[in-house]
C-alpha cells in the first residue's frame, strides 16, 4: 500500500466502522418492525392492586 500522507488507512477504517454501524441500526429497526418474522410479545398492562384487608386500629378506651 502506498501511503500518500493523507491518512488513507484511517479513512478506510472509519468508513468500515460507519458502514457497520449503519447496518446494525438498520437491522435493529427491521427486527423491531417485524421484518424478520419477529416474535409477537403480548404484554398484559392490566395491573390490579391487591386489596389487602387492613386491621382497624383498636378504639381508644380512655376514660374522661
Amino acid at each position: 500500500m502506498a501511503d500518500n500522507g493523507n491518512g488513507g488507512s484511517s479513512t478506510g477504517v472509519v468508513a468500515v466502522l460507519v458502514i457497520f454501524i449503519i447496518v446494525v441500526v438498520l437491522a435493529v429497526l427491521a427486527w423491531r418492525g417485524g421484518l424478520f418474522g419477529g416474535r409477537t410479545t403480548k404484554v398484559n398492562v392490566n395491573v390490579a392492586v391487591p386489596q389487602a384487608s387492613q386491621p382497624k386500629p383498636a378504639a381508644s378506651q380512655s376514660s374522661p
